[in-house]
């Protein structure tokens, strides 16, 4: 830790300073303009929250600290006979800046798996839930169950903190939270969907190789890269998604790390974020069905896609609120599946989709964008290897999200960002907004 701690320091100098001269240099200066769309359509664009850990180009995808997921895989550590980077290694980027070594993984992986043990009264808490419980609504609770065990609350309510510190006891929370929530996930999967028959953690593994052994339900090695590639792809993903801003928000309160992610885990629950790949396999299964489980040709799978645009019904796993383009990380699992199990047939059928659906989407004139995001393939590669368990795969999301969301928490604090208090106004408001400006004789009617 006093090596991950130094790297952070190294950062924090250079980019605190600069917000300083930005918030007391240039705090009336214009960088954008609120419109009623902006208000009604759920703030979406609006810029006005502050992440470095990664940033969206609408052409390029997701950058993780400045690097492409592409350049961020090729230039991260990798296992013996993997072409997958470590994703605690992102991670490590995330909070730092910087690629780590070897070394420096070596050392980090020994230190998540020193930290990943439940304590005892949180297995019981787990233990204690009912097992058809959704999976994603016991995590929320075994996550609040580790938060007596947070440094930062037992530090700030001591009165042992100044406020320039707080990062450093957020980061042991954070560094925590990550190491402890794969063992989380996996005991409820196994208490769910395998009679409670648990796996036990390997020290020797890698924190995503780990995760997969302890799933149990794929022996073959590749599952321990296709866990290594999700966990990579899905780590963090701007500052303005549900779960992202969910856990910014709470954490802006000042509430530990524990509070925070539970309630951003409650946000990748609800249906509109966090469930987008098991809709994508289930359309995609449904095609493969319509068709009497034979691969069907790119027309059919343009006039299925057709029937369900008719039918009034999205096409799950197409489309992104930012990108322009195929999400890199889809073509990142795609690439990854056609060489090493291109020939199941639903991974077939994901490539003709790829190849069909966006002209179908772009002849309807109403799509902006209708490449495929990650969630169009992610689904499919998971079921592959025995995750079979729809309702399991938003906590699989939600492990790999741990890690973009706890370094965006702790580069909060290092940046001392006020708690979030956003203005409300009432529909009243925009209509005499509005209306005064464009029609000064119609605000006296109302």
């Amino acid at each position: 830790m006093d090596v991950l701690k130094e790297q952070i320091r190294n950062l924090a100098k250079s980019e605190f300073a600069r917000l300083v001269e930005l918030k007391y240099g240039h705090s009336h200066d214009v960088i954008g303009e609120i419109t009623v769309a902006n208000v009604l359509g759920g703030e979406r664009g609006m810029r006005t929250m502050l992440t470095d850990t990664s940033d969206l180009d609408p052409l390029g995808g997701i950058r993780y600290r400045k690097m492409t997921l592409r350049e961020a895989n090729s230039a991260l550590p990798k296992p013996d006979g993997s072409t997958v980077g470590l994703p605690e290694g992102a991670f490590w980027l995330l909070l730092t800046g910087e690629v780590p070594s070897e070394a420096i993984m070596h050392e980090f992986n020994s230190e998540l798996h020193r930290r990943s043990q439940l304590p005892d009264e949180v297995i019981t808490i787990i233990d204690s839930l009912p097992r058809d419980m959704h999976p994603m609504t016991q995590l929320s609770i075994a996550v609040l169950a580790l938060q007596p065990y947070s440094v930062f609350s037992k530090g700030y309510f001591q009165g042992d903190l100044r406020k320039s510190d707080y990062w450093e006891s957020i980061l042991e929370d954070a560094v925590t939270l990550v190491a402890r929530v794969p063992q989380i996930a996996a005991r409820i999967y196994r208490r769910s969907f395998h009679h409670d028959d648990q796996i036990s953690s390997d020290p020797h593994l890698d924190w995503a190789a780990n995760f997969a052994r302890m799933l149990g339900v794929s022996d073959d090695p590749l599952f321990e890269d296709v866990m290594r590639l999700y966990m990579l792809l899905h780590a963090d993903h701007e500052g303005g998604n549900v779960s992202a801003h969910t856990t910014h928000l709470v954490g802006s309160a000042l509430a530990d790390p524990y509070y925070a992610f539970a309630a951003g885990v409650c946000g990748l629950a609800g249906p509109l974020h966090g469930i987008a790949n098991q809709e994508s396999l289930k359309w995609l299964e449904s095609c493969m069905a319509d068709h009497n489980g034979r691969i069907p040709t790119k027309e059919s799978v343009g006039k299925f896609a057709e029937k369900t645009l008719r039918e009034g019904r999205v096409i799950p796993g197409y489309g992104h609120a930012v990108l322009k383009v195929a999400d890199p990380r889809y073509l990142l699992e795609r690439e990854f599946c056609l060489k090493n199990i291109g020939d199941d047939p639903m991974v077939q059928l994901c490539s003709i989709a790829y190849e069909a659906v966006p002209t179908v989407l772009s002849n309807t004139g109403k799509v902006r964008s209708p490449y495929p995001n990650v969630d169009a393939h992610s689904g499919v590669m998971l079921k592959h290897f025995g995750l079979s368990e729809p309702d399991f795969y938003t906590v699989v999301f939600a492990v790999s999200r741990s890690m973009g969301v706890m370094a965006q928490l702790v580069w909060a604090r290092i940046m001392q960002m006020p708690i979030e208090r956003p203005k409300s106004v009432t529909l009243d408001h925009l209509y005499d907004t509005v209306l005064s400006k464009s029609h000064p004789q119609t605000k006296s009617q109302l």
